[in-house]
């Protein structure tokens, strides 16, 4: 991890560089680098520890010319972040360069014989290790780069997407992958390289998505040539992107985060388009009405997912079997892949990923798959890994979520897994046409009512001042909620660095409670649905304790709303559909608290948006 770009062709190659790490910082890193070859065949490489900035002021009077370069953000797997461990790693023989998002398992194995062969390493990374291999094989095999790079993936284990440049072949970049995102753009005689499309839509809304153990060959004035490790020509497919790259700026918020949470309303609308008539009152989804069969067949469904996603699974567990009748389980991918766990061709496997590149889930699929389950992927980033290795799927259409902690894409996988239970239960004959169609009408709703909560902003940031001492915070839900009391612990985590769990709230007299004490901060989810009565006794049992308790409320509430030390109001809507709405004041809430306590909210540290490594 986390972000590769690459550029050749007529233009200078660094501007485009920098510009391409720039819209990538948002996947997570913690150093940066560049490689460039002159004019005169000079491999100039620069790096630095720390943000693109860093490394922007360390090239200021440094030779940044040349029209064919490679460029990196890294997230540190194999060594601490230092300016000796960023890529690019350049060869002993000074000739190649390379930049490699992914894990080389058998690194240490390869080292050795290296070192024996007589290469010394200038960092403790595995991706230095690949560089060096590369190099030997060419040098004391007199062979292509080409041929080089084909027998060094053939010995490598572990995942990777791979760009090297040769100083004495200034005229090609060549890229590789296994396991982690790798996007080649196609312009007017020229290719740009990229591990998504942010950095390339400026330039071209034409790409190639390389897949698993293909290499590519990027020469300006040739058609794009793609191998496989055998050195067997594969097929091209250029496909075009629509991405607004509007959506990749702040647009006058402080942060992506804030403006992805504002974003929610009309997110939902974008899920909901074209799946929910307006006029019929009826949720259509492509992938149901056309593997109706096999969906209705199903013994099982399984849900494997991670982090938010994970959160957004469970709500769909509860969704799908109070409307599907249908036992669902939902699994960490990390845990499932390892498990042995016991699949087969009468199982479903849900696949959530908001990048639809995540390692483990990824590979849940292939062993779901291997067992004979059919799957179905739901993620957001169209082209991506999951969608092009499920049976089939749904995509969220929220756009690009840039904040490493993600909010949009969270409230986007509930909507369709909402429209999917509603769907599936409606071809399943198991719900009531009234029923039915109330869902859909307050579905419908659901929009206005999250703008009806982002006008609290200001109310909440200002409540948000009083928790910046905090070192713990638990969160509160029951049902519906549970889940979402874990999300909203996981925001706070994730972006504050305040330590908070989430717990469903009956669970507090089994361990918890001993935690309460006055500088406690307790979130409840708090509305008046059918667990009403039991929340009030759940936070009477904190108050007897002197926990400070922040309630979600409805705005009619006269019990809590006196029991609590404050409260967040939020309309009222149908029980299963509260998810939609009672994240985002959470949402909110972590943000703020965060701000507060001067966090760069949109890269929070050690963090990576996209978790291509294991």
């Amino acid at each position: 991890m986390c972000g590769i770009v690459g550029y050749i062709g007529q233009k200078q190659a660094y501007p485009i560089l920098i510009k391409g790490l720039k819209r990538l910082e948002y996947r997570g890193y913690d150093s940066a680098g560049v490689g460039l070859i002159n004019e005169y065949h000079k491999l100039n490489v620069y790096k630095a520890k720390g943000k693109v900035l860093n490394l922007e002021e360390l090239t200021t009077q440094k030779d940044v010319t040349g029209c064919i370069g490679i460029a990196h953000t890294r997230w540190a797997t194999h060594g601490e972040p230092c300016q000796a461990n960023a890529h690019p790693h350049v060869s002993q023989s000074g000739n190649l360069a390379l930049v490699h998002n992914g894990i080389i398992e058998n690194y240490a194995l390869l080292r050795e014989q290296l070192q024996q062969k007589g290469y010394t390493f200038k960092s403790s990374t595995d991706t230095e290790v690949l560089v060096q291999l590369i190099d030997y094989i060419q040098t004391s095999s007199h062979i292509d780069l080409l041929d080089a790079i084909r027998i060094a993936l053939h010995r490598v284990i572990g995942a990777y997407a791979i760009a090297v440049i040769d100083r004495r072949q200034p005229g090609r970049i060549l890229a590789a992958r296994k396991s982690s995102p790798l996007i080649i753009g196609v312009g007017s005689d020229e290719f740009f390289l990229a591990s998504d499309a942010t950095p390339i839509v400026e330039y071209t809304d034409k790409v190639v998505y390389l897949q698993d153990n293909e290499i590519a060959v990027l020469e300006p004035g040739k058609a794009l040539k793609v191998v496989n490790l055998e050195n067997e020509l594969q097929l091209a497919e250029v496909k075009k992107i629509d991405l607004n790259i509007g959506r990749l700026e702040k647009d006058g918020y402080p942060h992506f985060m804030l403006k992805e949470i504002f974003e929610q309303p009309e997110c939902i609308n974008d899920c909901m388009r074209g799946r929910v008539n307006k006029e019929t009152h009826e949720v259509q989804l492509s992938a149901i009405s056309e593997h109706k069969e096999r969906l209705l067949g199903a013994r099982r469904f399984i849900i494997v997912a991670c982090g938010t996603s994970w959160h957004a699974g469970l709500i769909g567990k509860q969704l799908i079997e109070t409307f599907c009748r249908i036992p669902v389980e939902v699994e960490y991918a990390s845990e499932f892949r390892y498990r042995n766990p016991v699949i087969d061709n009468g199982d479903v496997v849900i696949a959530l990923s908001q990048s639809g590149e995540t390692a483990d889930t990824l590979a849940a699929i292939e062993l779901a798959k291997e067992k004979g389950a059919f799957v179905y992927g739901i993620c957001n980033v169209v082209g991506s890994s999951i969608p092009r290795n499920t049976d089939t799927g749904s995509y969220i259409h929220v756009g690009p979520e840039i904040g490493v902690a993600s909010t949009k894409a969270f409230t986007g996988q509930v909507t369709v897994l909402t429209l999917f239970a509603l769907a599936l239960s409606k071809e399943k004959q198991l719900i009531n046409d009234t029923t039915y169609r109330c869902i859909i009408d307050e579905l419908e709703q659901i929009p206005e009512k999250i703008k009806e909560v982002l006008k609290q902003n200001q109310n909440i940031a200002e409540l948000s001042r009083i928790f910046t001492y905090a070192h713990n915070f638990i969160y509160l839900g029951r049902g519906y909620s549970y889940p979402v009391a874990l999300e909203g612990a996981l925001k706070l985590k994730e972006i504050s660095y305040i330590h908070a769990e989430g717990y469903p709230a009956a669970e507090m007299k089994h361990g918890p409670i001993a935690l309460i004490d006055t500088e406690m901060p307790v979130v409840v989810i708090a509305t008046q649905n059918a667990m009403y009565e039991k929340i009030i006794s759940n936070i009477q049992e904190i108050k007897a304790r002197k926990g400070h308790i922040i309630a979600l409320i409805n705005p009619n509430d006269t019990i809590i709303s006196k029991l609590a030390d404050e409260c967040i109001e939020i309309p009222e809507t149908l029980e299963c559909l509260e998810p939609l709405i009672t994240t985002i004041p959470l949402q909110l809430l972590a943000y703020h608290i965060a701000v507060c306590k001067g966090k760069d909210v949109d890269q929070p540290r050690n963090l990576a948006k996209s978790v291509t490594v294991e």
